[in-house]
């Protein structure tokens, strides 16, 4: 059978009865099927109408009844072929389809830039296994969740360098963020106002709706010649939303082990006002995470607050192979036709 052929002139081929074939279909009136339970039925009363009203004729045969040779099978091939003809049918009636679905999806996009910390203070060990590794994780799985949205890299410490372009390449973003460590940029400090800069220019040129940067950072600004509150105005200019992000808990936090395996702790204390200040002067918002959990959460809100709109066509296919099975009825119907007009009906009982 050729496949590229169409239905009507594949009707000769076995592959219509299989169960796979009827298990693939969809059914425009698919409650029509449950008359194939009747067939048997009609059988039955067709049976029990002819019982009690044909009239019977006391004749001499044979000493070897002719019914009991195994010729006599012969003359139940007409109902078999009718029972066919019926159920075929009534597979027709229920008008078997096959619905072909294709989906186009686009949106206007969103572009975003994930601006990281990888200075020292990042490798304190209040995150499992630290606040960079911690940091990484949260952003592929932030990434994994986008849809055509174009997404880069910024990573910064005492100077900020832009690791990835704008890009719908997750793949690519994910390798980049896997090679991120401590030894990408030598300057020591941090230096959010060069990051938000970077950033920005990364940005600059973008035509998209919108623009949005996530600046995670555990530090005060105390490296780089740009000033944070500035890089922050500029960010609003143009038309930029600056989500940031602080990092790590207050107090004593860990730090790693001595010599002698004992647990070292360094005091840490976070400044969120610069934070919260860039947050506020380009429309958006600030949040502080302490532990893995909430740093998933807030990219999870983060995420819910800059979706873009996925629309979508929808193309349904439809094809009928009811005429299949109807080709197939007609035949088995003049079948049936021609074998009641022979010896095989048993004239005995006709």
């Amino acid at each position: 059978m050729t496949d590229n052929l169409p239905a009507y002139k594949q009707w000769y081929s076995v592959r219509w009865f299989y169960p796979e074939t009827f298990k693939s279909f969809t059914w425009a009136y698919d409650s029509i099927l449950f008359l194939i339970i009747a067939i048997p039925l009609l059988f039955f009363i067709r049976w029990l109408i002819h019982y009690r009203t044909s009239q019977k004729l006391i004749i001499a045969l044979p000493e070897k009844d002719v019914k009991s040779h195994w010729t006599s099978i012969f003359r139940f091939i007409p109902d078999i072929l009718f029972f066919f003809f019926l159920a075929l049918l009534i597979v027709a009636l229920a008008r078997p389809q096959s619905t072909t679905e294709k989906v186009e999806q686009w949106t206007e996009g969103i572009d975003i830039v994930i601006t990281i910390d990888i200075s020292e203070s990042m490798q304190l060990m209040d995150f499992e296994p630290n606040r960079l590794v911690a940091a990484k994780e949260v952003a592929k799985e932030f990434i994994e969740g986008r849809f055509q949205d174009r997404i880069g890299l910024v990573i910064f410490s005492g100077e900020a360098y832009s690791l990835a372009p704008l890009t719908t390449d997750y793949k690519l973003l994910f390798s980049m963020i896997d090679e991120i460590d401590f030894g990408k940029i030598q300057a020591r400090g941090t230096a959010i106002g060069s990051a938000l800069a970077v950033s920005i220019n990364r940005m600059r040129d973008s035509g998209s709706k919108s623009k949005v940067i996530i600046l995670l950072s555990d530090g005060d600004n105390n490296a780089g010649n740009i000033d944070p509150v500035t890089a922050a105005k500029l960010a609003d200019a143009f038309g930029i939303t600056v989500y940031t992000i602080g990092i790590g808990k207050d107090g004593k936090v860990p730090i790693g082990r001595g010599p002698f395996g004992q647990v070292r702790y360094i005091d840490n204390n976070l400044d969120e006002s610069t934070l919260r200040e860039i947050a506020g002067l380009a429309r958006g918002k600030y949040y502080r995470a302490t532990d893995r959990e909430g740093l998933d959460s807030i990219f999870d809100e983060i995420d819910l607050l800059e979706k873009s709109e996925i629309k979508e066509n929808r193309f349904s296919d439809t094809v009928d192979y009811y005429v299949i099975y109807l080709y197939w009825a007609l035949l088995i119907f003049l079948l049936w036709l021609l074998l009641k007009n022979t010896f095989i009906s048993n004239i005995l009982t006709d």
